[in-house]
């Protein structure tokens, strides 16, 4: 398997360092464009005609984004070292970073919040998942990934926002109820 790995990684590493729009491209998606991808799940969340609905987003994409960077990456990171591509092959990356390579938290962070973004608006939710592999692609063309860390980021952000919304599809159900059973009643008028 890491021979296919790295021969997948050499088809996207051989971009980096060919010209400077490229690299500037590719190190803008891989740091910075991750920004842009908060900004817009924190836009869809509080734009909600429904502020409980935008807040319960919020709370359950945050969830899902805790748990696969923070507690399953970060495990499995713990008890499995695998060094990132620049360090393993002597490459000059394009953006540099600490810490063992599988799984990316960047695409356990960002493909757990498109599966949050998906529950709620399949449209959306798919635009995210592209956009999150885009921030992917971009990691390994510059260096600092390696295919199978992006594919088992991927996994691990889909099962924890999968997790977190089926343990809170409950209290969803209660709040939706509960918005509707608070509204005013219409009172029937009797001529």
């Amino acid at each position: 398997m890491d021979g296919a790995n790295q021969d997948i990684f050499r088809l996207f590493f051989v971009f980096a360092h060919q010209n400077q729009f490229i690299d500037t491209l590719i190190v803008f998606l891989a740091t910075y464009f991750p920004y842009l991808l908060i900004v817009g799940f924190l836009a869809f969340s509080f734009s909600r005609k429904d502020r409980r609905e935008g807040l319960f987003i919020f709370i359950e994409g945050m969830l899902a984004a805790i748990i696969s960077r923070s507690i399953i990456t970060e495990s499995i990171r713990f008890f499995y070292d695998h060094p990132r591509p620049f360090a393993a092959l002597d490459l000059s990356p394009l953006v540099h970073s600490s810490s063992n390579s599988f799984p990316s938290g960047h695409a356990a962070i960002f493909f757990a919040m498109a599966t949050t973004l998906y529950f709620f608006d399949k449209r959306l939710g798919g635009w995210f998942f592209l956009l999150a592999l885009i921030n992917g692609i971009s990691r390994v063309t510059a260096g600092v990934h390696w295919p199978l860390d992006i594919l088992g980021g991927a996994v691990i952000g889909i099962a924890s926002g999968f997790f977190v919304h089926k343990l809170s599809e409950r209290s969803w159900r209660e709040l939706e109820f509960g918005a509707k059973t608070n509204t005013p009643k219409q009172t029937e008028s009797t001529t």
